[in-house]
């Protein structure tokens, strides 16, 4: 049985993602095998994470996911380790609305059962540190608060008066309503060397980190990842924050304040899940094998619903610039019969072998627009598979790809594949962010019309058609239809994407696990119009 904690922040920018690193790097370390998990939407934390504990990463999140396929996909992953660091979101109670607590942290917390160690960024205070800490353990008496890290402390000095003034909170109580226990576990001194660089969607990815990406993003990396290469800056800061963690946290006395996960009272990894229909086991190598994930020498399930049907082979992109996706969504077209070819846009010339089907993620296509554009024979591959009626599903920057053009930040077009007539055209101001749920408005390779699926929706780009810009839906320009009606926290419903034939995009992210029936058939999509069975 593992241990486990929620790492959770006061707020964004508290250093919560900087501190989860470390402590996975450090834990590792240690021999120990760490599970990570990242609430909510984020596709750039659990790229970093598996850079920091080596294995795979899994997003939860409370509002895109059922509360069952959650606990099972905690389950599945968390089992055979010994701690499972789950980084959190925005601010511990911060999640799709003011109103309540869905898509939060906290909410998280609680629905695994698990106990929250909260970042506080103690910077420019000391006794109103100890004010935070008290609002934070009274807001919600059902969540457990394990303890507090002070974040950014300044000196010994302050880190005595700190100390001081959350040693004296149990006297601070409410009449009647005594402070729960929340012991102080650690002080992170001020370390401004190691702050994670970040851009326009957040964070430097570790596709960036991990190799020469001076062209892209010198500028913004140039201080803190150095060389940014896996052997040099990546392993470097994420060893250097290790030592900042470990220089501020009593670390076994950390582990030993933590309750064993027992996995089978939160649901076994073995379970059959209606949604799915196939046996549900530990996938410990979920990851592609060019993440360089290692081997546990447990035996790979069987997922096909038959030996005699025939793997579906879909092509992935995964490079530097389309890394945005869930490791659920893989897992659950896996078990739905798919074999994934993965391949990449920016540096191959030709789609892999025998492919029935194509998956084209979100990423950083806009950073990387040279080099897409130069790339002309994959752009006439890709141009070739979706005109073959082959299903292709491309999410945000995939769906970018799709277009005749991206207009860089700095107003450079760009040519792409043409598959759609539009332009994407790079913005100063993002053009949407939030939780969305999306209505498929024509049948497809995802459903018929009318499937629902739940995600995020978060870009800068948007389509101009004959110079009118659009956040979202392509319209019938090019023959092209919308392909989503997505409907926001607000109520409001705006178009998203576009579908011809069997392609089908747009800026909506979807996890898969809010209806795994449409990973089962963009598979059948695959089997049934892939090769020898459609045109082309």
């Amino acid at each position: 049985m593992p241990k486990a904690l929620v790492l959770a922040g006061t707020r964004s920018g508290c250093g919560k993602t900087s501190v989860a690193l470390g402590l996975m790097r450090a834990l590792s370390r240690r021999g120990l095998v760490v599970q990570p998990f990242k609430a909510g939407p984020d596709f750039i934390d659990p790229g970093l994470h598996v850079r920091a504990a080596r294995r795979e990463s899994f997003n939860l999140d409370t509002w895109m996911q059922p509360a069952a396929a959650l606990r099972a996909c905690f389950a599945r992953q968390a089992a055979g380790a010994d701690v499972v660091v789950v980084e959190g979101v925005m601010g511990l109670f911060d999640g799709r609305d003011g109103a309540d607590e869905s898509g939060s942290t906290a909410h998280l917390a609680k629905l695994l059962g698990l106990p929250v160690l909260l970042v506080v960024d103690a910077a420019s205070q000391a006794r109103s540190a100890a004010a935070v800490v008290l609002g934070f353990a009274r807001f919600d008496p059902q969540l457990s608060l394990a303890g507090v890290l002070l974040n950014r402390v300044a000196s010994p000095r302050h880190e005595a008066i700190l100390r001081q003034a959350l040693a004296a909170l149990p006297d601070v109580g409410l009449p009647g309503a005594p402070l729960p226990n929340v012991p102080l576990l650690g002080c992170l001194p001020r370390a401004e060397g190691l702050v994670l660089a970040s851009r326009h969607l957040g964070l430097v990815t570790a596709e960036d980190a991990a190799e020469d990406a001076a062209e892209d993003v010198a500028e913004d990396v140039a201080d803190a990842e150095g060389a940014a290469n896996e052997d040099g800056g990546l392993k470097a800061r994420l060893e250097a924050l290790a030592d900042w963690v470990e220089r501020g946290v009593d670390i076994p006395a950390l582990l030993a304040s933590l309750p064993d996960i027992a996995l089978q009272e939160i649901d076994k990894p073995d379970v059959y899940l209606p949604e799915i229909g196939l046996p549900e086991v530990y996938l410990p190598g979920i990851g592609l094998p060019d993440r360089g994930l290692p081997d546990t020498g447990l035996p790979p399930p069987a997922i096909s619903a038959s030996p005699a049907v025939r793997p579906v082979r879909i092509g992935l992109a995964r490079d530097r610039a389309f890394c945005f996706l869930y490791a659920e969504n893989l897992r659950l077209l896996k078990a739905a019969g798919a074999e994934l070819a993965p391949f990449s846009p920016l540096d191959d010339a030709a789609l892999p072998d025998d492919l029935d089907g194509l998956y084209l993620p979100g990423g950083y296509p806009e950073l990387s627009a040279r080099a897409l554009a130069a790339n002309a024979p994959m752009l006439a591959a890709v141009r070739a598979f979706c005109a073959s009626g082959r299903p292709v599903w491309a999410e945000c920057g995939g769906f970018m790809y799709l277009q005749r053009a991206l207009v860089d930040a700095e107003g450079v077009e760009h040519a792409l594949c043409g598959v759609f007539p539009h332009r994407a055209v790079m913005r100063a101001r993002r053009a949407a962010l939030g939780y969305r749920e999306a209505r498929t408005l024509g049948p497809g390779p995802l459903g018929p019309a009318g499937t629902l699926l739940r995600g995020h929706e978060f870009h800068y780009s948007e389509l101009e058609q004959g110079g009118a810009a659009s956040a979202g839906g392509a319209g019938n320009a090019g023959g092209d239809q919308a392909a989503f009606a997505l409907t926001a926290a607000d109520g409001s419903t705006t178009l998203d994407g576009a579908a011809l034939g069997n392609v089908v995009g747009g800026y909506f992210h979807a996890h898969l696990s809010s209806n795994p029936d449409a990973a089962q058939s963009f598979v059948a999509a695959c089997r049934g119009q892939g090769r020898g069975s459609g045109p082309g």
